[in-house]
């Protein structure tokens, strides 16, 4: 299992990157609209940390990984088989692959096909 992609929704987006960066020496860029404007940072040993402001006003904080498959439709219906809610259907961001979200246990977790 591989975290491709970590999302952090928080309406402190600054002191986040700043948290982050000062215990980890870490470096995060510029917003990056197709990531709704989160600033983004690689991850070691790949993927990246994203951190956003909340898209809408009923959007509350989350933390979500995105875990890396090799089939997101498979592995969507496999969560929803498992029980899980889908939050948000595959959908393709260009040139940085297709995501998916659902809800299990109270939980948003994330999928991430390449």
């Amino acid at each position: 299992m591989q975290i491709h992609y970590l999302e952090i929704v928080t309406p402190d987006v600054e002191g986040v990157c700043n948290t982050y960066t000062t215990a980890t020496a870490s470096s995060f860029g510029e917003p990056v609209p197709a990531l709704g404007n989160a600033r983004v940072a690689e991850l070691v040993g790949g993927g990246m940390v994203g951190v956003r402001a909340p898209m809408h006003e009923s959007e509350t904080p989350v933390t979500r990984p995105y875990f890396l498959v090799d089939d997101i439709e498979a592995a969507l219906a496999g969560a929803v088989a498992a029980g899980a809610e889908v939050a948000h259907p595959a959908m393709e961001l260009p040139n940085l692959g297709t995501f998916a979200i659902y809800i299990q246990g109270g939980i948003h977790h994330g999928l991430w096909q390449l």
